[in-house]
C-alpha cells in the first residue's frame, strides 16, 4: 500500500492515529485484536484460578504454564514457516478458529461442572499452539496494509490496545471467574468474534514470490529462518537486546515477596506492582506521537533499554533502603516510589518493543517475515521466564532487593557491550533499512 507523503493526524506527542485513518483494513484489525486480547486475558486468569480451585496446588498452576510454553515455542517456530508459505489471512483465520473452539470448549466444561485438570491442561496447550501460529501471521500481515513509515505508529497503537487489555483483563477476569468460571470463558468467546470478523473482512494476503522459498513446509524451512537470522546483524540485535533486558532485569518474580517482606500489603501490593509495568506501557503508547518521526531507531532501542535497566535498579534501591522488615501495614511512600520506577520501566520497554517490531517488519523481506515473527514470539515468551529463574536464583543468594539491583546493572552493562560490538545497530537508519 502506498500513501506517499503523509502528515501525522496530531501535531503533538499524543499517539498518532494515522494508520487507523488511512487504512480501513488495519483499523478493523486493530479494533478486533484489541477487543479479543481483552477476552484472552479473561481466560488466562480464569483457567489459572480454575486449576487452583480444582487442585489447591500452586505447583499445578505452574505446570499449566509449562503446558502453555512448550507449544508456544514449537509452533512459534514451525508456525512462522507456515505463515511464509500460505495466504496469511487464511492461516490467521484458521488458527483463530482453533482458539475460538478451545475457548467455547472451556466454557462448556466449566458450565458442565467438569473436574478434569488434564482436560484444562490439554485445552491450554492447543490454544497456546494456535496462538503461536496466529500471532506471526497477524504481524506479517500489517506491513502489507501500511507503508513502512506508518509502521511505528501502527505498532504504538497495538501497544496501547494490548497494554489496556493486560491492565483491565486480569481484573475483569478475576471478577467474572469469582461469579463462575464459565462466565469468564463465555465472555471471552463472545469478544473473540471481533477478531474473527476483522480477519474475514481482510483481502487475501498471499506471500510474495520468492526464489529461495522451499516448495514444502518442513524443518528445513524453520532452519532457513534461523540461518537467515544468524546472518542479519541488525535484525539479530533486536532479539539479543530484548533477551538481555528480560533475562537479566525482569523483576516480576520478586513481587510476591516484596508485598510480604518489604512494602507490606501482600497480594494487593503484588497486583499493584504488576499493573505498574502495564500502566507505563499504556502511557508510552498514548504519548507516542513523536515516535513516528524517529529515524535512528537502533539508538532509541538502546536508550530505551538503558532506561529500563536504570528504572529496575531504582526499584531495587527502594527495596534496599526499606529493608526486609515484614511490615504490618503498607509503606505508602515506598510503594509510591516503587510503583513510579516500574511505570518508567514499563514505558521504556514499550518504546523498545515498538521499534524492535518495526525493524522486524520493515527490514525483513516478505518471504522471511513469518519465520522471524515466530522467533520473536518465542523470545518474548521465553525471555521473561528465564528472567524469573535468574532473579529468583540470585534472590536466594543476595536477597530480593540486591538481586534486582544487580540485574538492572547487568542489563545496562551487557546492552552497551552488545551495542559496541555491533556498531551498525546504533547507526540503523529507518530511511534505508538494512536487516
Amino acid at each position: 500500500m502506498t500513501l506517499g507523503n503523509y502528515t501525522p493526524s496530531v501535531p503533538s506527542l499524543v499517539v498518532d492515529t494515522t494508520p487507523l485513518r488511512v487504512s480501513p483494513q488495519f483499523r478493523r484489525l486493530w479494533w478486533g485484536l484489541s477487543i479479543s486480547n481483552l477476552g484472552t486475558q479473561l481466560t488466562v486468569v480464569a483457567v489459572g484460578l480454575q486449576v487452583y480451585h480444582l487442585t489447591g496446588s500452586t505447583f499445578s498452576v505452574g505446570v499449566l504454564g509449562l503446558f502453555a510454553l512448550v507449544p508456544l515455542v514449537v509452533f512459534g517456530l514451525y508456525g512462522g514457516a507456515i505463515v511464509d508459505h500460505y495466504d496469511r489471512r487464511r492461516v490467521a483465520l484458521a488458527a483463530s478458529l482453533v482458539s475460538w473452539a478451545v475457548t467455547i470448549t472451556l466454557a462448556v466444561q466449566a458450565w458442565a461442572g467438569s473436574t478434569s485438570v488434564g482436560l484444562l491442561f490439554a485445552l491450554v496447550a492447543v490454544q497456546s499452539g494456535a496462538g503461536a501460529v496466529n500471532s506471526p501471521a497477524r504481524s506479517a500481515i500489517i506491513p502489507r496494509l501500511l507503508e513502512p513509515k506508518l509502521i511505528p505508529a501502527a505498532n504504538a497503537l497495538q501497544t496501547v490496545g494490548f497494554s489496556v487489555a493486560l491492565t483491565v483483563g486480569p481484573l475483569l477476569g478475576a471478577a467474572l471467574a469469582g461469579v463462575d468460571f464459565g462466565l469468564a470463558y463465555t465472555v471471552d468467546a463472545i469478544l473473540f468474534t471481533a477478531a474473527l470478523a476483522a480477519l474475514l473482512r481482510l483481502p487475501p494476503v498471499p506471500p510474495e514470490v520468492s526464489s529461495t522459498r522451499r516448495s514444502r513446509v518442513g524443518i528445513g524451512s524453520v532452519v532457513d529462518g534461523l540461518r537467515y537470522l544468524g546472518t542479519q546483524h541488525n535484525v539479530r540485535m533486536t532479539f539479543a537486546v530484548d533477551l538481555v533486558a528480560m533475562v537479566t532485569a525482569m523483576p516480576r518474580v520478586v513481587f510476591p515477596a516484596v508485598g510480604l517482606l518489604y512494602l507490606g500489603g501482600g497480594a494487593t501490593t503484588t497486583g499493584a506492582l504488576t499493573a505498574a509495568i502495564a500502566v507505563g506501557s499504556v502511557l508510552a503508547g498514548l504519548f507516542s506521537g513523536g515516535l513516528t518521526r524517529v529515524r535512528w531507531q537502533g539508538r532509541v532501542i538502546a536508550l530505551a533499554i538503558t532506561v529500563w535497566g536504570v528504572a529496575v535498579v531504582g526499584f531495587g534501591l527502594v527495596l534496599v533502603v526499606v529493608g526486609s522488615t515484614s511490615p504490618d501495614s503498607v509503606l505508602w511512600v515506598a510503594l509510591g516510589l516503587a510503583f513510579l520506577t516500574l511505570v518508567v520501566a514499563g514505558g521504556a520497554d514499550a518504546i523498545s518493543s515498538v521499534f524492535r517490531q518495526t525493524i522486524l517488519q520493515t527490514a525483513t523481506p516478505d518471504d522471511m517475515r513469518g519465520r522471524l515473527q515466530g522467533i520473536f514470539i518465542v523470545v518474548v515468551a521465553g525471555g521473561p521466564r528465564l528472567g524469573d529463574l535468574w532473579i529468583g536464583t540470585m534472590s536466594q543468594r543476595v536477597g530480593e532487593a540486591w538481586a534486582v539491583v544487580l540485574g538492572g546493572v547487568l542489563c545496562v552493562v551487557l546492552l552497551w557491550l552488545l551495542v559496541r560490538a555491533q556498531r551498525g545497530f546504533w547507526d540503523y537508519d529507518s530511511h534505508h533499512p538494512v536487516p
